[in-house]
């Protein structure tokens, strides 16, 4: 096609570039140079007083279709475009024209200044395989933090470039509700994702698996998700067994707000066997009375079990209490979710031969992680190649609790950093939600 053409269709997919100085130009005649100037002025004050006055609502409404545009005219399109893709080896070059074929944007976001979600249309003959495995060239010509793509519909990629690390500072702890009304079971306000968005965690009807390296921040995703249905505790919609396989070094603290609390193996077996059975319970309930589902109530409370250090009861135990942890544990992953019982586990090292039921957990969450095949293990295959770099967040205190969550809808990883949880912030939470009558801690094979 000529050049005149392309230039052509180009204007029509692009028509504010001829509409904008058009319509300048157009008041320049009609009311005066002066005037116009006066009025363009008058708007870009009021954008840089807006910007600075409350950040807030700029953020929201205006500055990201501003730096969408901005990034579209100067990284994403034109020969910086189309030369830094074809040195990335996603574009061709015709040997006859010398023109260069590259996938053209279709559309840019700036959700955040550190985050851009591109539209890509495809050129003849390539495809998301080509795309992924070109995702690390691709962030080092972009001079971005890391690049991930997926499939958007046939023809077309979703490409997401991080342009640095979206999380400086903490994430402060997720405030207390004031009553049980307030707290939403399958939403808990856990942290926040790298689009500035609230993380939620689900725990009704779905059971959790988190992966991390020692200091990586399981405890914040022990602990928030408590303070985010402390009251629920607190007034016996919610009943939390805890296994602390540490000696209770991690969860000593809030034995209080705890139902149950198992620290040695044997414990442990008890206290899995006693939520099984309830389990059972219900179901017989459910089968006599045609029930699909429970509802929460005070009579059924979800049941929450929390294992903290899983691998010290599904693989490093003595073989018979692993056998009968992993029998107990498969009941309640695979029957649980109708009868209000829900798992949240944390390991280390997310293998089969450590995690052997590892399929079983619906939400798996991977911190960061010591190997780059941990990842794959933990969020799926191929998802360390869409972008779910876990591996490579440093493992020192300022970046604990940062980790990555596969998103149901487009299947991409979204990263997250979970709220960090003080000693005093714990301490706050059992005063206001120990549930009244707290029952006694005996040890759970003495009670069976």
């Amino acid at each position: 096609m000529g050049g005149e053409f392309r230039g052509l269709a180009w204007l029509v997919r692009h028509p504010l570039f001829v509409l904008v100085p058009a319509t300048l130009i157009a008041a320049a005649v009609l009311l005066g140079a002066l005037p116009t100037a006066i009025a363009v002025a008058s708007v870009v004050l009021v954008v840089v007083v807006w910007g600075r006055l409350h950040p807030p609502s700029f953020d929201r409404w205006a500055a990201p279709a501003l730096r969408a545009t901005w990034r579209r005219w100067t990284t994403y399109r034109g020969r910086r475009w189309s030369s830094l893709l074809a040195d990335c080896g996603l574009a061709q070059t015709n040997h006859h024209t010398g023109h260069v074929d590259a996938p053209r944007v279709l559309r840019v976001r700036s959700a955040t200044p550190s985050i851009d979600t591109l539209r890509v249309r495809l050129t003849r003959g390539q495809d998301l395989t080509l795309w992924t495995g070109r995702t690390e060239p691709l962030a080092d010509a972009l001079r971005a933090h890391r690049v991930a793509v997926t499939r958007h519909r046939p023809g077309v990629l979703t490409v997401v470039v991080e342009r640095e690390m979206p999380f400086r500072f903490p994430i402060p702890a997720p405030a207390i509700p004031a009553a049980s009304e307030a707290v939403d079971l399958r939403a808990l306000p856990v942290g926040e994702d790298e689009y500035g968005h609230p993380f939620l965690l689900a725990v009704a009807g779905r059971h959790v698996l988190v992966a991390g390296a020692t200091g990586s921040g399981k405890g914040s995703l022990l602990w928030a998700p408590l303070r985010a249905l402390g009251p629920a505790i607190r007034d016996g919609l919610v009943r939390v067994h805890v296994i602390d396989l540490k000696g209770g070094a991690e969860t000593q603290r809030g034995t209080a707000l705890f139902h149950h609390h198992a620290t040695t193996a044997a414990e442990a077996i008890a206290l899995l066997t006693e939520v099984r059975d309830e389990m059972k319970h219900r179901q017989a309930h459910m089968a006599d009375h045609g029930l699909r589902r429970l509802d929460i109530t005070p009579t059924t409370p979800l049941d929450l079990v929390m294992i903290d250090e899983m691998a010290m009861l599904t693989a490093y135990g003595e073989r018979a209490d692993v056998r009968e942890a992993l029998r107990l544990l498969a009941e309640l992953l695979t029957q649980g979710r109708a009868c209000l019982t829900s798992v949240m586990g944390y390991v280390q090292e997310p293998s089969k031969d450590v995690v052997d039921v590892r399929e079983l957990f619906t939400t798996r969450i991977c911190l960061g992680v010591t190997a780059a095949s941990h990842v794959d293990m933990v969020l799926g295959d191929g998802a360390r190649e869409r972008g779910a770099l876990a591996d490579e967040i440093p493992g020192d205190p300022d970046h604990a609790g940062i980790g990555y969550v596969i998103d149901q809808r487009s299947r991409l990883p979204i990263r997250f950093r979970a709220c960090r949880v003080t000693d005093a912030e714990i301490d706050e939470l059992v005063e206001r939600c120990a549930p009244p009558a707290t029952p006694v801690l005996h040890t759970l094979g003495e009670v069976a």
